[in-house]
């Protein structure tokens, strides 16, 4: 290499340590309040507001609902704190989290109230899960309740969206140390694979496309016991109205998934004729529903299948699992699989009158103009369609124990 050339090369390195000027606008981890969960629950003001009330430290609102943040505070020799606030304030423990909430009318404004409260900005760029009390979606509508939410850009739109039977701050509440809940809800939808009591997750993103479309839905359903936490059953949200109107209990969702087609794994317990216990273990499951329009009435049928195995059988002595035992156990399971299926539809038409099946889908793709003059009013005519469905579970093998 020529000295010439070396030359060209010192200038080109310093002008490129002049252009890199790094990220300008970064703000150190350190500095800043970084929220995983949101809770939103029907108004309950803390002790620590209705004190500093009195003293005169609020603003004009109304108390319509209370905010949680979880937050996960920095590793930092600055002031850390640690904990759960239940009542607004901060309590050091060995907790991996902290809880804090504040009431008013307007969640961008409680949001921004923080910045009077807290040193560290809040950051919902790595908001994971919301969670809404049902007491509050029974009150106003999802679109009221997350417009703030849905407007933003800095949260992201693959955030998951959960109800809470309870309040919504007991979701994000736990007495496991070094358990941070938000983390913990959104790693049970990767269980999906395991049970099919476990919606596919709802988004932010389509959450907002189903509001939209106007159509019911569904939203996973979260029970809390003393700090513990469980997925069990699911909220239904009409389109109409975007409120809560009612639950699905775990044995409807099951249902549920037999119907939509949707389930990844799970298992279906039952009792044989002899009264013991048997259990079939999902390995596929397909679902079709087939919509019929007649002389201007509309009816649907459903075509269901099901491959798996005979995982466990109580009978004693054993009973061979011979092919004639096992066509009797699919039987078994069929009549089981049905029983879910009659008693998630007897909700769905006559008690909530939402469709949350993917009826109103199958239809619109099979009768699009048909689909144009009633679209608007669903749910009610949904409710006095006949359905009729076929449902073929087929046991592939009993495990490794067959005779």
């Amino acid at each position: 290499m020529n000295r010439r050339v070396r030359q060209w090369l010192r200038v080109a390195a310093a002008m490129l340590l002049v252009l890199n000027t790094g990220c300008w606008s970064s703000q150190e981890i350190e500095d800043l309040s970084i929220v995983v969960g949101l809770g939103l629950d029907v108004a309950s003001e803390s002790r620590f507001e209705r004190e500093i009330a009195r003293q005169g430290g609020t603003y004009p609102k109304r108390n319509v609902l209370t905010a949680t943040v979880q937050i996960v505070p920095p590793i930092s020799g600055r002031g850390q704190r640690q904990g759960q606030g239940g009542s607004g304030g901060s309590q050091a423990s060995s907790m991996a989290y902290l809880n804090e909430k504040l009431t008013g009318d307007s969640l961008i404004q409680i949001f921004r109230q923080f910045s009077v409260r807290r040193d560290r900005p809040l950051i919902g760029d790595h908001l994971k899960v919301i969670v809404v009390a049902s007491e509050l979606a029974k009150k106003y509508s999802l679109e009221q309740i997350l417009d703030f939410i849905l407007r933003d850009n800095a949260i992201r739109p693959s955030c998951l969206v959960v109800v809470s039977h309870q309040a919504a701050i007991e979701a994000l509440s736990s007495t496991e140390p070094g358990e941070v809940p938000a983390f913990y809800l959104t790693g049970l939808v990767d269980n999906r694979s395991r049970s099919n009591k476990i919606l596919p997750p709802v988004t932010l993103i389509k959450l907002d496309s189903t509001m939209q479309s106007g159509t019911s839905f569904l939203l996973q359903n979260v029970v809390t016991s003393q700090g513990e936490h469980k997925f069990s059953g699911a909220a239904i949200i009409k389109g109409s109205s975007k409120k809560w109107v009612g639950e699905l209990t775990q044995f409807d969702v099951e249902g549920l998934s037999w119907i939509r087609g949707e389930a990844r794994g799970g298992v279906l317990k039952a009792y044989a004729p002899g009264g013991y216990t048997v259990t079939y273990e999902m390995k596929d499951s397909s679902s079709k529903i087939i919509p019929r329009v007649k002389d201007g009435e509309i009816s649907f049928h459903i075509k269901m299948k099901s491959e798996g195995r005979l995982i466990e059988d109580w009978s004693f002595p054993e009973i061979p699992s011979t092919e004639a035992y096992l066509k009797e156990m699919e039987k078994v399971f069929e009549k089981q699989a049905s029983k879910q299926i009659d008693q998630v539809l007897h909700k769905m038409q006559h008690v909530y009158h939402a469709d949350v099946g993917g009826f109103d889908e199958q239809l619109r793709i099979k009768h699009p103009k048909l689909w144009k003059k009633i679209k608007d009013q669903w749910d009610d005519t949904f409710s006095r369609i006949p359905i009729t469905y076929e449902f073929k579970i087929k046991i592939t093998d009993a495990g490794s124990s067959t005779d």
